[in-house]
Parts: C-alpha cells; sequence; structure tokens
C-alpha cells in the first residue's frame, strides 16, 4: 500500500508511520505505514469495510510473539485497546474482550471460581491465544475455547466455532486481515483460593526458569515434538527446543545486542541495544546450528513481520 492512500474516517486513533518498537516486548522494529486504534466494533466494522481492498492489513496485540523487522511493515496495523478488554464471568464461562490479557484473564476467573490458570504465565492477550492456540502445562486455548467474535477484512462482524479456526499447535485457520474481537471460554469450577494458589506456584516455577524479567518474546522456537512444556516431573524433554539448542552449544550465544538466555536457551533475549536484524539473525544461526548437530529443524514460534533495512 502507499501512504497517500485516501483512509476511512475513524472515530479512533488513526496514526501515520507509527514506530512499531515501543509497542513490542522486544522493543524493536520500524514503523507502520498506517496504526489504527479504534473506538469500538462499530469503528473498526465501518473501517475494514470502506478501507481500499489492495490495503493489507495487520491485527496487532500487545506484541508479545513479535519481531517486527527494522525496515517496518507497509500495512494498516489495527490495534485494540480499551474498548476491547472486558471480562465477564456466567458460571463456568467467562467472555472476554480480544485486548484482555491472558494474566488477567485468569486472574479475574479464579476470582469467579473458573479454572483457567493455565493462562496465568502465558505473555499476550486472548486474541493471540486464540489466535495461536496459546498453551501451557499441557493445556491450550483449544481446550477450553467456546466461540469467538471476529471482524472479516470486508468489515462484517461473524461468530467463529472451533471447526472455523481449525485449532493446531500454535496454529489456526484465522483468514489474513480479520481481526477477533472477543473470545468466551469454558473453565471448570474450582476453589479460588486454591486457584490462586496453584498460580502463584505457576508463577514461581516459571521465574526461576525462564528470564521473565528481561525483553524477551516468550518461546523462540516451537518444541520439535509439537507439545507444549509442562514442567511436570516426568516431562519427557529429548525433544524440546531447549535441549535440542543447548545440545547444539548455543544457549547463552549473541549477535549483536542479541542473545539466547543463559536462563532458558529457547529464550531470545534482548540485552538492551539489538536491533531486529540482530534478533531474527541469532534465531537463524541458531536453527543452522540445531539442524548440524541433530538434523532437526526448528520452527519460529515467534512471528516475524515487516521489512528488513536494505543492505
Amino acid at each position: 500500500m502507499t501512504k497517500e492512500m485516501i483512509l476511512p474516517d475513524v472515530r479512533g486513533r488513526l496514526t501515520e508511520g507509527q514506530p512499531l518498537s515501543d509497542l513490542t516486548w522486544l522493543r524493536v522494529g520500524g514503523p507502520a505505514d498506517w496504526l489504527f486504534k479504534p473506538a469500538d466494533i462499530d469503528d473498526l466494522c465501518a473501517f475494514l469495510r470502506e478501507l481500499d481492498e489492495k490495503a493489507r492489513v495487520f491485527p496487532m496485540g500487545v506484541g508479545s510473539n513479535l519481531i517486527v523487522r527494522d525496515g517496518g511493515l507497509r500495512a494498516v496495523v489495527i490495534r485494540l485497546g480499551r474498548g476491547f478488554n472486558g471480562i465477564e464471568a456466567d458460571g463456568t464461562r467467562v467472555t472476554v474482550g480480544a485486548a484482555a490479557l491472558d494474566a488477567h484473564v485468569a486472574k479475574k476467573a479464579a476470582a469467579a471460581g473458573i479454572d483457567l490458570t493455565f493462562l496465568r504465565t502465558i505473555p499476550g492477550a486472548i486474541g493471540g491465544a486464540v489466535r495461536m492456540n496459546a498453551g501451557c502445562y499441557g493445556t491450550y486455548t483449544a481446550d477450553v475455547f467456546v466461540e469467538a467474535k471476529a471482524v472479516t477484512r470486508a468489515g462484517e462482524l461473524v461468530t467463529l466455532t472451533a471447526d472455523d479456526l481449525n485449532f493446531r499447535y500454535r496454529e489456526t485457520d484465522l483468514p489474513e486481515g480479520w481481526v477477533i474481537v472477543e473470545a468466551t471460554l469454558e473453565g471448570t469450577k474450582g476453589d479460588p483460593e486454591e486457584l490462586e494458589s496453584r498460580m502463584a506456584d505457576q508463577l514461581a516455577r516459571r521465574d526461576a526458569t525462564q528470564p521473565s524479567k528481561e525483553r524477551t518474546a516468550g518461546s523462540t522456537f516451537r518444541n520439535p515434538a509439537g507439545f507444549s512444556s509442562t514442567g511436570e516431573a516426568d516431562d519427557v524433554h529429548d525433544l524440546k527446543a531447549w535441549k535440542v539448542i543447548d545440545d547444539a552449544g548455543m544457549r547463552g550465544a549473541r549477535r549483536g545486542g542479541a542473545q539466547m538466555s543463559e536462563k532458558h536457551s529457547n529464550f531470545l533475549v534482548n540485552t538492551g541495544d539489538a536491533s531486529a536484524a540482530d534478533l531474527e539473525g541469532l534465531g537463524e544461526e541458531v536453527r543452522k546450528k540445531v539442524f548440524q548437530s541433530s538434523g532437526i529443524t526448528l520452527d519460529w514460534e515467534i512471528k516475524r513481520i515487516g521489512e528488513p533495512i536494505p543492505d
């Protein structure tokens, strides 16, 4: 698309050339052509309905699982805000806006006696959790999913079932340019105090094994076996991403300001001055070394978008 394209009138905020580094957990990335923060669902529907069909649309959550390349993104980035972060519990179901943080949903559900505790340590927001079938401790979003509402690229509000999304390990069939705006999840009944205690244990375990205080984007690569780590004593580590990275001698490896964490080798860290090129380049070096060491090709779990700066 071109920045000169005539864009629809909006009630939300539409910004030209917004640097995306401010909006990602790794704090890297060039500008988007446009950034749109809709006021509400009607504003989003009208915008997408009237937007030139040739314009690329990229829905972006809180940037917890994202590398935006240094040259930026030639697209209209859609980022949902306060009008999309409500959380309502009813029985064993919780209906949440797509911008609601996973951790907040887990805590609000627990207070209502609903077990969605697996979400407590997952970075990001519910829209991304649905889109990527996020999971932890052996439970996936697909396991608790009831339905979602999304706005299509043509600006229509639709309801999506599990069959529509076709959940898989870290994947769904959500069409490009569609924006999830709400999801309904169903947990099981639990005692609020016990659920809170369980989440505290999960946080302590995470903080003991992961660089949770550093600039990361969660797990860098998918586990080769296609399973998330449960963290249990009998968990098999033969085909965990961190294990094959260790075996390839890449724990702590550096490139520019990027590093594979010493604490957990499947976490890519911005040590302070990394560029997107540093981070992605180190990740590709890790993939190469792992393949040379074990014959295994690691797949990125972090999404990488945009254009590099030309050499």
